[in-house]
């Protein structure tokens, strides 16, 4: 079962949310919130698989939530749903760390798949969203002009498959202090901003 709570400032929404999450018997609502506050403090008492996170709500909004979470209860998933899709949301969303992020306009199944999908540790991004990562990449990174050590190309393709610092210190047989260091040695070395951006990195490069 995927335990959810929905954070969103527009109640008919949020109950609108929770009828399409009941069509699907492996998801469970399990708390509502109207903010990005109010989202992480359920999530501390609730301990949910996901959270669906909207960003543009007042007080505390997504971005606010998404960190506090990140930082606090890594292990929880946030999958930004939202109607904007502007840069600036964008970059604030990835940047808070979320762990995908889609739009509200999608179909019903799609926005329960990407759900499925962000809980089994996939990074999952709509298509538009996708593509301004990408183009941020291309800026700052010129394929041609990379160096990466075998280790780090292993690290890598561990993070494209969703997996985090303790699951590949795991895969690897290394320190998890180890691998931190490395994945900000890459992000220094490629001229990237996080996590997100190394595994477009690799799939646009055909390193995975």
């Amino acid at each position: 079962m995927i335990r959810v709570i929905i954070a969103d400032d527009v109640k008919i929404l949020r109950a609108g949310l929770c009828a399409v999450l009941a069509e699907d018997s492996e998801i469970q609502v399990v708390g509502e919130a109207s903010d990005g506050k109010e989202a992480y403090e359920l999530s501390v008492r609730l301990h949910p698989d996901v959270v669906l996170m909207d960003m543009r709500m007042p007080d505390h909004d997504g971005g606010y939530g998404t960190r506090k979470i990140k930082d606090t209860l890594p292990d929880v998933k946030v999958l930004v749903l939202t109607t904007f899709d502007d840069k600036e949301t964008v970059d604030k969303a990835i940047s808070s760390g979320a762990d995908g992020y889609i739009l509200k306009e999608m179909d019903n199944s799609q926005i329960l798949n990407s759900i499925h999908a962000v809980a089994g540790g996939i990074n999952v991004f709509c298509d538009n969203v996708f593509r301004s990562i990408k183009k941020d990449v291309a800026v700052q990174q010129d394929a041609g002009n990379y160096d990466l050590t075998p280790r780090e190309t292993d690290i890598l393709r561990l993070i494209c498959d969703g997996a985090d610092n303790k699951e590949i210190a795991a895969q690897l047989y290394l320190a998890e202090g180890t691998i931190r260091n490395s994945i900000s040695r890459m992000l220094e070395k490629l001229g990237l901003k996080d996590r997100t951006q190394l595994a477009v990195f690799a799939i646009k490069n055909n390193i995975v």
